[in-house]
């Protein structure tokens, strides 16, 4: 048995993901971003973790789901920094 612990981030509001399936972090402000979120809502790979506020930044997996998450990428990556 491993004794590895599993790291995750926080995505807000107690949200998490494990870090080892993180492939990107992503601003959800460009028109690509935005395509891709609309496509994949209608693959049903969407989790929106906003809490109803702003999506920022979505974190892409891989499995090619997106987590929605209402913090600013660099938040999230100064997270990820710290693991």
């Amino acid at each position: 048995m491993s004794n590895k612990k599993t790291q995750v981030l926080n995505v807000g509001f107690e949200n998490i993901v494990l870090l080892d399936r993180v492939v990107a972090v992503v601003s959800s402000e460009t028109k690509p971003v935005k395509r891709l979120i609309s496509e994949s809502k209608n693959l049903r790979k969407v989790i929106d973790a906003t809490e109803g506020r702003k999506t920022r930044s979505v974190v892409v997996t891989d499995s090619d789901h997106l987590i929605l998450s209402s913090l600013k990428p660099q938040t999230i990556t100064e997270r990820i920094k710290t693991k």
